[in-house]
Formats: C-alpha cells, structure tokens, sequence
C-alpha cells in the first residue's frame, strides 16, 4: 500500500517517474500546466504518479501513470488509476479517458482490468508528435489507443 496525494504547484514534479511514461519532457510540462499531478509515496519516497487533467466539462484524462520499475508489477499502478478513478468521481465527472501506445501492452491490460473499455485509436500519434521513434516490448509504438472509463448513473 502507498500513500497517494496530490503534489503542491511550488513542489517539483517527479520527472524521472513522469518521464517513464512519456519520454518527451516538452509534451509532460504542456500537461502540466494544466493537469493535477499526483504521488505515491511509500516511506516518504515517490514511487508512482499519475497526472488529471480536465479535457471537456464533464471528463478528465489521466495523461499519465507510472511507477518506479522496482515497484512494478505489485499493484501500484492499479492502485493509482483506482484513486485517479475515485478523484474524478469525487469531482462529479462522467467519464476518465486515458490513451496508451499501441506497443503498452501491460498498460493495456492494466487498464482494461480496472473497468475502462477501448474507444478508438489515433493513428501516426507517436510518429506525429515524437522525434525519436519508441520502441516498447519489441513493437514501434505508433498508434495512440483511447479507452475510456465511464461512471454507471
């Protein structure tokens, strides 16, 4: 278990952790102008992040989620899209969007597992908006997957 707040905007964010999931630091300070970035600490020491930006009146995305590769895989991350989850029900929002690489495939899986459906794919996303190409689990990633997490009335 991990102990999750939200980070201050005079607190430095936790760039080795956002960085893990989202190589181009230049696209996670455009995010963060805007978004909400959240900690996980476990004995005072960040292990996860996730970031909540408002998208629309009535949804939120997670822009981004990762834990430290030595936490990986212990169910942190899940408990990070759980609170993310719990923070936009909280804040009366209808849905949560969270969009992953076509190569994430544990983000993927994650994902699905904690209730969000697929709802289309940006095609080129990574080609379009990256200098450097990535290359995760032997696969380019290219394509830009959305899935979305909808609040039952």
């Amino acid at each position: 278990m991990m102990d999750i707040r939200k980070l201050t905007k005079e607190e430095t964010p936790p760039w080795e952790l956002l960085l893990l999931a989202d190589p181009s630091r230049a696209v996670v300070e455009e995010y963060l102008k805007s978004g909400n970035v959240y900690v996980g600490e476990k004995s005072g020491k960040a292990i996860g992040v996730y970031v909540l930006k408002e998208t629309k009146k009535v949804v939120v995305e997670i822009m981004n989620v990762a834990v430290q590769e030595d936490f990986q895989g212990k169910g942190y991350g899940k408990q990070l899209i759980a609170h993310a989850i719990n923070e936009a029900s909280k804040r009366g929002y209808a849905q949560v969007e969270i969009g992953t690489g076509n190569s994430s495939i544990h983000q993927l899986k994650l994902y699905q597992q904690c209730g969000f459906r697929m709802t289309g794919i940006d095609f080129d996303y990574f080609t379009r908006n990256y200098d450097e190409p990535i290359v995760e689990n032997g696969l380019l990633c290219r394509d830009m997957i959305r899935l979305c997490y909808t609040f039952e009335d």
